[in-house]
């Protein structure tokens, strides 16, 4: 019986995967949860164990290959018996097989090529078929041209195959424009010499998953400065009891968490994503918290339902993730189903960061450094000059689905809870 092996589901938000590395080829036997092959997200990656046991009659796609999750990947024979014809020569798996390979397969007439063409507005480019025109070097301009079998005409991965086959016949149709036209430059960069450094996979993935963010969302960034000086006095007197007796280290993490999980649940319409027309309000406040690897790259662990977590709660799994993730120990689940993320820039000694949205979130919250100066306090004796503690915080939304009040409001509302945190805090 042969049984076809599918890409598993790897997260809540993940619709593909790039396959990394496969541990079997065609003919090798595999055991039942043997590891099969190692996949990757834009998050992390993953192991994938066998579900069946028997012998490898055929392998779909190849290492760097994009896929989507339920897309059969490979065939397993759970009997065992060789085979003269593999699965991958029949006429039912040949539909299955790529078709990004059809390059080896006779050449499609080409489509008639306009000599111009109206390029689609707002076209909506899925992270799947960005993949896919990334792969093979389509501009977002180019994909716009091609006609879309999808709801509300959006591009289909069956639409940019069927393109691609058909010998791109729009890739150098210029469009028709109404506007002065202006033509953007061919411009030829001198990009110097010097010692040339491969982008790791990782690296290449959060390249990739920032260019998308920016094209995606139109950023707007809001900032406002918090005292932290209560804040900061009640932990710097209380981490060495705190260690001692809950055995975990107060950091001002879970202090940040726990304030931005307050104001979220103050102003729902922030822990939202946008899908076509709608806004999806979440049910569950998600926090990511970006972290820096040893490699120097970043990953964004999740705190999951945040609000329902009081401070030692917090700090342990806090904790636990940051170590995970220095480690190299993190699960697909540890960063999946973020709804809102915080990137504290300050622990680089940066005093404010503008950050990328993490998509598909509405926004994402930047804490800079924690510094020391004089500022004027209102006494009603008088004005006095004071030491404290002060720290930016920036706030860059997705101007789509989040107006400058909203922002403004949740910004300055994160400020104030750091801002009136109880001295007399007991842990």
């Amino acid at each position: 019986m042969d049984v076809e092996f599918k890409m598993p589901r790897l997260g809540e938000s993940i619709a593909e995967a790039a396959i990394i590395k496969w541990f079997k080829k065609v003919g090798d036997t595999v055991e039942f949860d043997e590891i099969l092959l190692e996949v990757a997200t834009d998050k992390v990656d993953s192991e994938v164990p066998s579900t069946v046991e028997g012998e490898i009659v055929d392998i779909l796609y190849e290492p760097n290959d994009v896929v989507g999750i339920g897309e059969v990947i490979a065939v397993i024979r759970t009997d065992g018996e060789a085979s003269a014809v593999k699965p991958s020569e029949t006429k039912e798996t040949a539909s299955r097989k790529p078709t990004l390979s059809a390059s080896k397969q006779p050449k499609k007439k080409k489509a008639a090529v306009p000599q111009n063409f109206q390029v689609k507005e707002n076209v909506f480019v899925s992270p799947l078929v960005d993949q896919i025109a990334r792969k093979h070097h389509i501009s977002y301009e180019e994909l716009a041209r091609i006609p879309g079998s999808g709801k509300k005409g959006r591009l289909r991965k069956s639409d940019v195959i069927g393109y691609l086959e058909d010998g791109r016949p729009f890739q150098f149709v210029q469009p028709v424009t109404e506007s002065s036209g202006f033509k953007v430059p061919d411009l030829k960069f001198d990009k110097g010499t010097g010692e040339r450094v491969p982008m790791d996979r990782m690296r290449q993935m959060i390249a990739d998953h920032m260019v998308f963010s920016k094209h995606t969302s139109p950023h707007v960034t809001a900032y406002v400065e918090a005292d932290l000086t209560e804040m900061v006095t009640w932990r710097n007197s209380r981490k060495e009891e705190f260690q001692k007796r809950h055995n975990e280290k107060l950091t001002f993490t879970p202090l940040f968490l726990e304030a931005v999980a307050k104001a979220i649940k103050d102003f729902p319409q922030i822990n939202s994503s946008l899908d076509g027309d709608d806004i999806i309000i979440k049910n569950e406040i998600n926090i990511g918290m970006a972290t820096a690897l040893p490699s120097g790259n970043l990953i964004v662990p999740v705190v999951k339902r945040a609000d329902s977590h009081n401070l030692i709660s917090l700090a342990t799994i806090t904790n636990s993730l940051a170590k995970k993730a220095r480690e190299g120990n993190l699960k697909a689940d540890d960063t999946q189903g973020s709804t809102f993320t915080i990137s504290n820039v300050g622990t680089f000694g940066s005093l404010m960061g503008t950050p990328i949205i993490n998509q598909p979130e509405a926004a994402i919250l930047a804490t800079g450094i924690i510094k020391k100066r004089p500022e004027v306090i209102e006494k009603p004796e008088g004005d006095v000059i004071e030491i404290r503690s002060m720290m930016y915080l920036s706030l860059s939304f997705d101007h789509r689905i989040v107006d400058g009040y909203l922002a403004g409001s949740f910004l300055r509302r994160i400020a104030d809870y750091m801002e009136e945190f109880d001295i007399d805090r007991t842990i």
